[in-house]
Order: structure tokens, then sequence, then C-alpha cells
């Protein structure tokens, strides 16, 4: 991936919906929602609503397709003709994407197939709650693996508009629920989630990282991080009309690894 940009910023995704995607030829269509793996907690698609020179319709666009990020023109280019985004595969975004999709989607771009190089993160606890893994495969496994044809969806491929309005549980406590995320535009992993506190902290809101959730309940819509309520509300504060600089990020850090 062509990477333009030589330093990065941190943007919340709800800042980046309805930005214009542009491909090498025109206008491809608007940035609808993201797909994130639950593992890494990186950026692994952009919805697109197409506009109006094609048939009307929903795609993905993997990163590895990402030239520029323009936030004045509120525009993202990308290394892709109109004309191959109109014959990429079709994929209903509103459903779950199955693995199968992934990699026709993924063959179709000439993408990587595995995402992350085989590795699912570092050793030790996942971004999500998952006990992390590294993956070794042997090359009859990975033939086996690629053939094999699944039906059923990606478990780690999620929606931040399905995470969105998640309860966020502390050790003693709910404290509110998911209200946005905040991604670095080189990367695009996920930084923080941002939690809207609604009752519980007179409307403030405050920012976690993945790395503090402990568990993850997807069917009752909980987000269990492991510190508690008095630990959430003494942290430091967070104000959404200033970017999060390098300074802010050390003091949260610092304030809740001490």
């Amino acid at each position: 991936m062509k990477q333009l940009k030589q330093y990065k910023m941190k943007q919340s995704i709800n800042s980046l919906l309805g930005y214009t995607i542009k491909g090498t030829d025109g206008e491809i269509g608007k940035v609808e929602e993201f797909f994130f793996d639950d593992q890494t907690s990186t950026i692994r698609y952009v919805v697109v609503k197409t506009g109006g020179w094609f048939s009307e319709k929903k795609v993905l666009i993997s990163p590895e397709a990402f030239q520029k990020l323009d936030y004045e023109s509120k525009k993202l280019s990308v290394n892709l003709t109109q004309e191959k985004i109109k014959n990429s595969p079709d994929i209903e975004t509103d459903k779950p994407v199955s693995e199968q999709q992934e990699e026709l989607i993924r063959g179709y771009y000439s993408w990587p197939g595995d995402y992350g190089n085989g590795m699912y993160g570092h050793m030790g606890l996942g971004m999500w709650g998952y006990p992390l893994v590294e993956v070794r495969e042997t090359e009859k496994e990975m033939i086996q693996r690629k053939t094999k044809k699944q039906a059923n969806e990606n478990p780690h491929l999620r929606s931040t508009q399905e995470v969105t309005g998640y309860d966020i549980h502390t050790t003693d406590g709910n404290i509110g629920k998911v209200d946005d995320f905040i991604i670095d535009d080189v990367s695009w992993k996920i930084h923080f989630l941002i939690v809207e506190t609604g009752n519980w902290f007179s409307g403030k809101k405050v920012i976690i990282s993945p790395r503090w959730i402990k568990d993850v309940k997807w069917q009752e819509q909980i987000v269990t991080i492991n510190h508690s309520k008095e630990e959430v509300k003494n942290s430091p504060e967070y104000d959404s009309s200033q970017p999060i600089n390098d300074s802010y990020e050390h003091s949260l850090n610092d304030y809740y690894e001490k």
C-alpha cells in the first residue's frame, strides 16, 4: 500500500463517515461504515456506498488500496478505477461477511489473503478480550484452509456501526455506552473507544483503550474493562474538540498503568 502522508493523525470514525472515496478516474462513492478485526483492533475494510455513475451498491475497500486522506476536502483517494469497483464481487454488507466472501474479494483486488501475515497479534491477551496465540501453519494446512468451503461468517470481523451503543462495564458496574472510535490514519488501528457516560458521570465522555478490555459478550452487547468506575471517573478528561496528542495519550496510559 502506497502511503503518501509522512505523519499520522488520530481521528474519530464518525468524523470520517460521509467522506468521498476518490478513485484514479473519478469519484466512487461515500464512506458509510468500517469493519475491524476484533483480535487486532485494525480496520479491515471501509464500506462504500457507490454513487450514481452505475447501479448503486455497497462495496468493501481495504486499507491496502488507500493512498491519501485529505481532511480539508473530506476525500479518501484509493488506487482503484471506477470500472474495477463496478465489476467487483457483490457483497451483502448488511449481513455478516463470510470467510469465503472475504477470500473472493481479496483475490479479485489482489490484496494479501493472510491479513496480518498470519499473526493475530502479540502473544498475550487480545484487544477485545481474546487470548492470542501465534498461528503457525504448515503448507498443507494452509492449502486445506484456503480450499475449504467456508459458509459461516468471519467470527472476528466486526462493524463499528454494530458495536456503537454497546454497554461498557467496569469491574464494579456500568459506566456508559460506546459512542465512537479513535483510529490513526497510517496503521488504521483503533487506539481508543469513546464512551458516552450519560447519567453516570453527568454526560462526561471518556476514552478507553482496547488493551484494557477484559471480556466482550457479543450477544449481550457488553464490553467489560479491567478498571473500576472510580478509576474511569477520575481519568484524564477527554475533550472532543481537541485532537488527541502524544502528551494526552501518555498521561492517559500513565494513569491507567500506574
